[in-house]
Formats: structure tokens, sequence, C-alpha cells
């Protein structure tokens, strides 16, 4: 079984030399950068499962990254930043992370937020063999082994590992009205420093993803509660 890979993209020396000694203590291989330059030689040159990047970096900021790799990959993002505001998680939630961690930070924290996220994909448990699991709702299919969607032609749709987990939460739920306050609740393990606020970003865009030509995502909003998957879901 192969370690997960973690890029790094931090521009402080000390806390790039601090992190990445902590992460290879836990069992990670971790392959440091400190430029947008770097980060892209480094992200071509092998796999990555996951992108610990700062959002204050000099020349590209972490920000146009993120979008940028997003344009090519769907490999979980972890934004590191001294900005810890709601309004700046939710920038980052809106442009594509898994998820936002504060500075400072301490190593467990850090770790365990990582363990999380790659939770998601599996890439904490390679090789342990999951069974097959699909469901099925208004058109699309969705394969949680895999932790896939797929739309009603068969095309693959990409999620994020937060898209997919709530997405999920939706479907253990068909038809019936999950709270906010649940939805944090779902998401907490998942979404640092959950708050209304990130959990209606992360229902915008599965809501985008799920929008298909004039027929809408199947999730509507009841004002002043949460939100409901309006529609049946079979399993296999």
């Amino acid at each position: 079984m192969t370690a997960p890979s973690i890029l790094l993209v931090e521009d402080d020396p000390p806390l790039r030399t601090l992190t990445t000694r902590a992460l290879q203590e836990n069992g990670y291989v971790v392959r440091p950068a400190a430029t947008a330059a770097e980060m892209w030689a480094t992200f071509d040159a092998g796999p990555v499962d996951l992108v610990l990047l700062d959002i204050m970096l000099p020349g590209t900021s972490g920000i146009d990254l993120c979008q940028m790799i997003r344009r090519k990959s769907d490999v979980p993002i972890i934004f590191i930043s001294a900005k810890g505001s709601e309004t700046d998680r939710v920038v980052g939630l809106e442009l594509g992370a898994d998820d936002y961690l504060a500075k400072p930070f301490s190593t467990r924290e850090l770790v365990a937020r990582i363990r999380a996220v790659l939770r998601r994909g599996g890439l904490e448990q390679r090789g342990n063999g999951v069974p097959s699991q699909k469901a099925r709702f208004d058109g699309w299919t969705v394969d949680f082994s895999r932790r896939e969607l797929y739309s009603e032609s068969g095309a693959l749709i990409s999620l994020t590992g937060a898209e997919f987990d709530l997405l999920a939460s939706f479907l253990s739920h068909p038809q019936r009205v999950i709270a906010r306050e649940r939805l944090i609740e779902l998401s907490r393990a998942r979404i640092g420093d959950s708050s209304d606020r990130s959990i209606d970003v992360l229902v915008s865009r599965l809501r985008r993803k799920l929008s298909t030509g004039s027929r809408p995502a199947p999730i509507i909003t009841v004002r002043g509660v949460g939100y409901m998957l309006n529609t049946p879901v079979t399993r296999d």
C-alpha cells in the first residue's frame, strides 16, 4: 500500500519545513513547493493525492491556483491561511476547496483534517475493497464505492469530496427536509468551521452540477428550515 502523496504549497520556509516534517512523521509522502511555478512542476512530476495550499503566495495567489487546479483536476484541496473569517472560508469553498484551515494550526488538527478528506476518496484504506453500491435518482446514478456521479447519458460528473458527501447525505434522507443544523452536523468532519453559510455554498455548488438544460436540480429550499431532495431514490 502506497502512502498518500501530499503537495504542500507554502512560501514561508520555517513553516514549510516544520509541516513537511510533521506530515512525514505521520506516514505521508510530502512534496513541498514555495511558488506557483514550483507547484506546477511538482504537480506534473507525479501523482498527487491532496494539495495543501497557502492563500498568500508571492506572484500567483492560492486563490488563483485553486481555480487553475479545478479546471484540470478534482484532487482534494485544503486551504491554509492566516485569514480565518467566515467570509474567507466561504470564498474558499466557493472556489472548490474541500476544507479550510486557519493559521496557526496544530499538527494534530492538520493531520485529522487531511485524514478526513482522504477518507472520502478511500485513500486512507487503499486496497481494502468496498462492495459496489449504487443509488439512482432523477436520472442520475451514484456509485458509492467509487464515489462517482453519472448523468442519465452516462457522463461522469466532477464532484469535490465535500460535494459528494453532501449529496450522500441527501440520498440517505430522500424526500425529507434536512435542517441546516443537521447538514452542518453531517458535514462537520468534512468542512472546517462549518456554518449555515458554508452549507448554503455547498448546496449551491451541488445544485449547479445537478442542473441539466431546462431541468433544475431536485434539491429544494424549505425557507427558514433547510433543504430537501425532492425525488425518490432507489438503490441497487
